[in-house]
């Protein structure tokens, strides 16, 4: 059962009203986003910049309840952290109601970052000999099941407002397998493909779906495990000859999920410095 952090100091006051003055496209400071897995890493990153852009952010959060808090504790008056496994649909609809009532009104726009239990660390990874069903069901079953389970969720606050946006966190490994990662790159390739399709059923309902790929990024969680030579080989390979970090990944979502992006939907961006030309 998910539950309210108290990390948050009151209940923000929000207007329904603001988001029916533009339909088409809502700024960011009027915006309740939702983050999935933003306790840490990437998530924590792209909770921050949307809360500098003035939104009221949902910090979702399985585990890591300290980095929840700290993430609230940026603006505890336009941020609630909320604790919810994305697999747990009964968990992730208590969730957004939670956001609902704190905000006073419903979820305008959605990132999908959660992800299963993984590392980077190519030494560690399974190769084709030794990869399971199960490992690539884990895969399958938190990127893509997690995503379904939140935008069910939010939907319908989304065409009760006639507005929406939905961010799907992929990454350029499927087109570029620099370090063949199979059960996280199964994953996130079947998230664009949902990423496509549910842009054109939702188009209609001025809910928008698009997808922000990233390579490796330094540093997160999840890719503290990367050797150093990694991080230099692909520095050396890329444009700009660095490798990304989590702020300049968030600086797309907040396109995306900004004015500017109103008419861009079903559609992969990807953001790793110019390695992978998509």
């Amino acid at each position: 059962m998910s539950t309210v952090s108290t990390t948050s100091s009151s209940a923000a006051t929000f207007s329904a009203s603001a988001i029916s003055a533009s339909p088409t496209a809502l700024p960011l400071d009027q915006q309740i986003v939702l983050i999935t897995g933003a306790g840490r890493g990437l998530g924590a990153s792209l909770a921050r910049a949307f809360l500098d852009a003035g939104a009221r952010v949902v910090v979702n959060y399985r585990n890591s309840v300290a980095g929840a808090e700290a993430v609230v504790a940026q603006a505890p008056d336009r941020a609630l952290a909320v604790q919810a496994d994305v697999c747990d649909a009964k968990a992730v609809k208590a969730m957004v109601e939670a956001a609902g009532e704190y905000f006073g009104a419903p979820v305008t726009t959605l990132i999908n970052n959660a992800l299963p239990d993984f590392s980077f660390n190519g030494d560690a990874r399974p190769d084709v000999d030794t990869l399971s069903w199960e490992q690539l069901e884990q895969q399958l079953k938190g990127v893509n099941q997690g995503a379904l389970n939140a935008v069910q969720a939010v939907l319908s606050g989304m065409r009760e407002q006639g507005f929406g946006r939905i961010i799907n966190v992929g990454t350029n490994l499927f087109q570029n397998p620099v370090v063949p990662y199979h059960d996280y790159t199964a994953g996130k390739a079947a998230l664009l493909s949902l990423t496509r399709t549910f842009a054109h059923d939702l188009g209609p309902d001025n809910i928008t779906v698009n997808m922000i790929s990233g390579g490796l990024l330094r540093t997160t969680d999840a890719s503290s495990a990367t050797p150093e030579a990694v991080f230099e080989l692909i520095a050396a390979n890329t444009p700009l000859r660095r490798v990304i970090t989590p702020e300049e990944f968030a600086d797309a979502a907040l396109m995306f999920a900004s004015p500017w992006g109103r008419a861009i939907t079903g559609q992969n961006l990807v953001v790793d410095g110019g390695l992978v030309k998509d």
